[in-house]
């Protein structure tokens, strides 16, 4: 069973690979679609946060105090941005926006949650275990590749922002194994931990992907970049009601 455990979370962790080498191979990595895959990383995100996360949360605390997470989990990030940006005013060399920073934190706290799911179903069925794998990976291709348009966004090489995206996704092994072994234990934090990764995706979206929209916007762009933001809410609830069935 560990074993089988800790090959589903791996192949979940793969993806982060597969949707950076899509977006490569496709040569969506340009100034020119760039700002297109900002918008739909924006989109995924607020979408993440409120019809995917948020829910959960609810649904394993009951008890409305558990959004107050969310609201920590922004004020943490609007002080670790603080951070980075005093870290960015010290060393002329670090050319990083702080997003990409943020989003590396985000994303694998994400990743381990989803790890924690899979042990979690895996333990109950194998075969729950094998759907509930392949139903959490089509769910993570937008999530990153959204995620490694904001590394790349946010000042990072190609390689590595594969090689930075893939290290946070194999948080996801982490879960797994904490899943495995703690599975009681952390059972009952989760809410709270899930809430908190929400108010994370929700600071990103809000303070560093949507202003940029709107300079992109000035600079003619225009209206068709509202496209994607609007496919990439769609396509995350489409994706989280079918994993609901």
């Amino acid at each position: 069973m560990l074993i089988s455990i800790v090959l589903a979370s791996l192949f979940v962790s793969l993806i982060s690979v597969t949707a950076g080498l899509l977006l490569i191979w496709r040569k969506l990595l340009t100034n020119t679609y760039i700002p297109y895959l900002v918008s739909f990383a924006a989109g995924v995100m607020l979408a993440t946060a409120f019809l995917d996360l948020l829910p959960e949360a609810l649904e394993g605390n009951k008890n409305g105090n558990i959004f107050i997470f969310t609201l920590v989990g922004i004020i943490i990030f609007f002080f670790l941005e603080r951070f980075f940006l005093w870290f960015h005013h010290h060393d002329d060399t670090h050319e990083r926006k702080p997003s990409a920073n943020l989003v590396l934190l985000g994303d694998g706290l994400h990743n381990f949650f989803d790890g924690v799911a899979i042990a979690s179903v895996f333990l109950v069925s194998p075969a729950s275990g094998i759907a509930a794998t392949l139903a959490i990976a089509l769910h993570e291709i937008p999530q990153e590749m959204s995620d490694f348009s904001i590394l790349i966004h946010g000042g990072m090489g190609q390689n590595r922002a594969l090689v930075y995206n893939f290290v946070s996704a194999i948080t996801a092994l982490l879960g797994a194994l904490s899943g495995y072994f703690f599975l009681t234990t952390l059972e009952n934090f989760l809410p709270f931990f899930i809430a908190f990764a929400a108010g994370m995706f929700i600071y990103i979206a809000c303070s560093d992907l949507i202003p940029d929209m709107h300079q992109t916007f000035r600079k003619q762009k225009g209206w068709i970049q509202s496209v994607p933001f609007i496919f990439g809410i769609l396509l995350t609830y489409i994706l989280v009601v079918f994993l609901e069935r």
